[in-house]
């Protein structure tokens, strides 16, 4: 059963490589995001190189695979390994652009990753300025989900000086990463 379970995302991966079909594209990612919860898939999706490819959908403009992408990414973060790779790939960036996505779960999908992989040595990046300015305006957020999961950011990730400075900083500027649209 193993075989098949590697030969499946193999013709996975293949599929999503061949094809010129946005709709077989979203299909695939999303069938390899669905993939990324079964920590049994960790192994193989790192040996099919998925990381790269979520990673690489992150900067698409088909909204559909953003989400896919970052999800997939979501769910695999929470393997040490996996986290390490996404971490060491510079994948931190791509993921806080997502931020700026009008999608909510895109947005929601983002914030938790940025979660996930906060360590030591990545705090400074997956809590910078901008981040932290952002998820003071999400706080604020209509949507219940993205405003808990804001203030959850800001209550264990952030130190209350970078929560004032963020909040001093916004006092300043008109201009951020917009709300998502629900």
């Amino acid at each position: 059963m193993e075989l098949g379970r590697l030969e499946y995302l193999q013709a996975l991966v293949t599929e999503f490589q061949v094809t010129d079909s946005p709709e077989a594209k979203e299909q695939v990612l999303a069938n390899l995001a669905n993939f990324a919860y079964d920590p049994k898939n960790y192994e193989y999706l790192r040996q099919l190189q998925v990381l790269d490819l979520f990673l690489d959908a992150l900067t698409e403009d088909n909204e559909s695979l953003v989400e896919f992408a970052i999800g997939g990414l979501c769910n695999l973060c929470l393997d040490k390994t996996n986290k390490d790779y996404i971490l060491e790939a510079n994948g931190v960036e791509p993921i806080i652009n997502c931020l700026s996505s009008s999608n909510e779960e895109t947005v929601m999908s983002a914030v938790t990753t940025l979660m996930y992989l906060t360590t030591t040595q990545s705090r400074q990046q997956t809590t910078a300025l901008p981040v932290v300015e952002c998820m003071l305006r999400f706080s604020l957020s209509a949507s219940r989900r993205l405003s808990n999961l804001a203030t959850i950011f800001l209550e264990d990730y952030c130190t209350p000086l970078q929560v004032e400075e963020a909040k001093n900083l916004s006092k300043h500027t008109a201009v951020g990463i917009p709300l998502p649209k629900d």
